[in-house]
């Protein structure tokens, strides 16, 4: 028994008044998955016509056994004496599975039908993370202190977006979907799909989030492509294939950070602002530092201002910048320094004094008694 292809044009002709019955099965759009169209008697007659619209697949039943199937377009006739033709294209060796074990859950259906698939593209379905789910942010690395290296920030995110599927499997489909019901609807298994999906998702976050791919957060909506990509490479749609069922498109239209995530992000970016600007004023005070000691012309009034710039900082760069000058631990109170009289210099651990001397406070020289010789200013 099979079905055998006739010319598209008979449908109208001459013909019809010999056909037996005509089968098929109006447009399924977006709503519909699987219908089953039979004949008043239940048994479809040698030199009947089956139509098979484009976006269908068409399966003939006979008392729970595969007769024929096809998901080729146009009219087909359908004959007892001959052998299966299994029209399929891509779904030539699923059909062909079919044959060899097709069953309705055990239950043995009575007499002849057909049952159409919906082969098309559903679209349009949404899909909310209703909890938020765990993401490891590479984009906000968090230092370790003892190993001297990075991990990444725990953020909690929700998602949005839509997804796309279609029948993949008839047979799988209907062993473990839809059974024998003479229609099966769309949203019969929304709920399902979209639980499904949101799992699969998940999956892929877990992934996407390793030291491996290392994708910032916020860019998740753009990187469409590589989450389809390792959704079928890692196969995290399992379960979803074992319904007979194949996602085929998937997007992520927005993501959004609960709002303890988003105080770690502010604090993070808050705390790396603030050593960014505590890095360029110790690199000012630095420089002002070297300034002040290659100043020959007033080097005490080069200090007075490097003074008067950590003051205007609130004393931020005194311990990140002074400490390294002195060998001085950050926060300790540090000692007053008379630019007028040398200081005590080291030697091999020794130390030397060194008698005192005065230094005019308007060119620096060394001098001696009230006068400066250098530059003439009369010395208190």
């Amino acid at each position: 028994m099979g079905l055998i292809k006739s010319m598209v044009g008979s449908v109208g002709g001459t013909l019809h008044d010999q056909w037996q019955d005509l089968i098929e099965c109006e447009d399924m759009g977006n709503t519909l998955l699987m219908k089953k169209v039979t004949t008043p008697t239940g048994q479809i007659s040698k030199g009947s016509r089956v139509i098979v619209a484009p976006g269908q697949m068409a399966v003939i039943i006979d008392s729970g056994a595969i007769l024929d199937a096809t998901a080729e377009s146009g009219v087909y006739e359908f004959d007892q004496s001959s052998s299966p033709s299994f029209f399929g294209g891509q779904f030539g060796a699923v059909f062909k599975e079919m044959w060899q074990r097709f069953k309705y859950n055990g239950t043995p259906a009575k007499g002849q039908a057909v049952y159409y698939f919906n082969t098309t593209e559903i679209l349009g379905n949404k899909f909310g993370t209703a909890t938020p789910i765990i993401y490891q942010d590479w984009s906000h690395p968090i230092p370790n202190q003892m190993t001297g290296t990075y991990a990444p920030m725990r953020v909690e995110v929700r998602c949005y977006g839509t997804y796309t599927f279609s029948v993949g499997d008839p047979v799988t489909f209907m062993e473990q979907v839809a059974g024998s019901v003479d229609e099966y609807r769309v949203d019969q298994i929304t709920d399902q799909m979209r639980a499904e999906v949101i799992g699969a998702f998940q999956n892929v976050l877990n992934e996407l989030g390793t030291a491996a791919h290392k994708v910032p957060v916020m860019e998740l909506p753009s990187r469409t492509d590589e989450i389809k990509k390792t959704m079928d490479e890692k196969v995290f749609d399992a379960p979803i294939r074992e319904r007979g069922l194949q996602l085929r498109g998937f997007i992520v239209e927005s993501v959004s950070l609960d709002d303890e995530s988003s105080k770690k992000i502010d604090n993070y970016e808050l705390s790396s602002n603030s050593m960014m600007q505590q890095g360029t004023l110790v690199g000012a005070y630095a420089n002002a530092v070297q300034d002040a000691a290659n100043n020959e012309n007033g080097a005490g009034q080069g200090f007075m201002g490097v003074g008067m710039m950590n003051m205007a900082s609130g004393g931020m760069v005194g311990g990140a910048s002074v400490a390294p000058f002195q060998n001085q631990a950050p926060g300790q109170s540090m000692p007053s320094i008379d630019p007028y009289q040398q200081q005590p210099a080291s030697t091999n651990g020794a130390t030397t004094e060194v008698a005192q001397a005065k230094f005019c406070s308007n060119c620096g020289k060394p001098v001696e008694g009230n006068f400066c010789s250098n530059c003439g200013t009369k010395l208190g």
